[in-house]
């Protein structure tokens, strides 16, 4: 298996990009590549979603995940289904839920935003690839991807708040875009 988040422990210099692979810069600023639908359900695709869905799980604060971040140049981003749960604002509750009772993770497979409303909205945002900074972002309210299932289905899924925030995050990922490209207000956040 790679090594999963290694650069999430260390502190990054200021402007600096740090892919929770270990550092691989030039995998997070690539243009990624189309999976062949016939090759989605192949070991080789599968073994990535699991990389994907352990790295996303091994950060709290995580809550979707792009292939690049862990050293992938492919077209593939997993939301974390803890975000699903009814409790999942609530930290103080949702730290004492059974694993059994949070909803599977989704992925996504050759994304394309088929459509974005065209209200916006500021909200903060951070990423799993520039730990600890954090700023504005001005994202679509809504969002519309059409994709395919870790079994080969298309589907379309629409979205508002933080999934459609999350969709359009996730999918600059896929383009070589960080939210640092374009945040407002970035500043940096160290856990305590």
């Amino acid at each position: 298996m790679r090594k999963i988040l290694q650069a999430v422990v260390q502190k990054p210099a200021r402007n600096a990009t740090h892919s929770v692979a270990g550092g691989d810069e030039k995998v997070l600023r690539k243009e990624t590549k189309e999976i062949p639908i016939k090759e989605i359900t192949t070991l080789k695709i599968q073994k990535v979603l699991k990389e994907m869905s352990a790295a996303l799980k091994s950060q709290s604060d995580g809550v979707a995940i792009a292939a690049p971040q862990i050293g992938y140049p492919l077209r593939i981003f997993v939301v974390a289904g803890k975000i699903f749960h009814k409790d999942f604002a609530y930290q103080d509750k949702f730290d004492k839920i059974p694993e059994s009772e949070i909803p599977k993770d989704l992925v996504f497979i050759n994304p394309v935003i088929s459509k974005l409303s065209r209200e916006k909205e500021w909200v903060p945002e951070g990423c799993l690839s520039v730990r600890w900074l954090y700023g504005q972002t001005h994202r679509s309210k809504k969002a519309t991807v059409t994709a395919y299932d870790a079994n080969g289905k298309k589907f379309t899924r629409g979205a508002s708040g933080l999934l459609a925030q999350i969709f359009q995050h996730e999918t600059d990922h896929l383009h070589g875009i960080l939210f640092i490209d374009h945040a407002v207000n970035i500043k940096e956040e160290l856990p305590r």
